[in-house]
């Protein structure tokens, strides 16, 4: 069971992202060190544009952070955090399997998705560039 909505929500992105990595050129041959000063500046460039890019944080994300901390989101993430605890402890107990009835805290969730989501939207695309 997922124990928190940033688990959950990282979980999601792990499914439904997709892992890319860079293809090899096939270069082995060892590069020249002919003093060649212009390529190294193109290389340091490029490293700073990656390093850059590596920085860039999700302005969504930070937004939905900060709606948490408001006190109607904080009431929705202790809700949410109560219920999760309850599952698992009863998930826990010998028996859980045959139940007829499991609770779950999908209402939980939803209703804190979307307090942030409607807290974060109206802000969103002021930060987006």
């Amino acid at each position: 069971m997922i124990e928190s909505i940033t688990d959950c929500l990282e979980f999601l992105k792990e499914t439904i992202v997709p892992v890319v990595a860079r293809a090899d050129d096939g270069d082995d041959e060892p590069e020249s060190t002919d003093g060649n000063e212009d390529d190294e500046e193109e290389e340091d460039e490029e490293d700073d544009e990656e390093e850059e890019e590596e920085e860039l944080q999700d302005p969504l994300e930070t937004l939905r952070d900060e709606c948490k901390e408001t006190p109607k989101g904080q009431h929705l993430v202790k809700h949410y955090m109560e219920c999760a605890e309850r599952v698992k402890l009863e998930q826990a107990q010998p028996g859980y399997a045959e139940l007829d009835h499991k609770e779950d805290c999908v209402e939980e969730f939803f209703h804190l998705q979307h307090y942030l989501d409607s807290c974060a939207s109206p802000r969103l695309f002021d930060k987006l560039k």
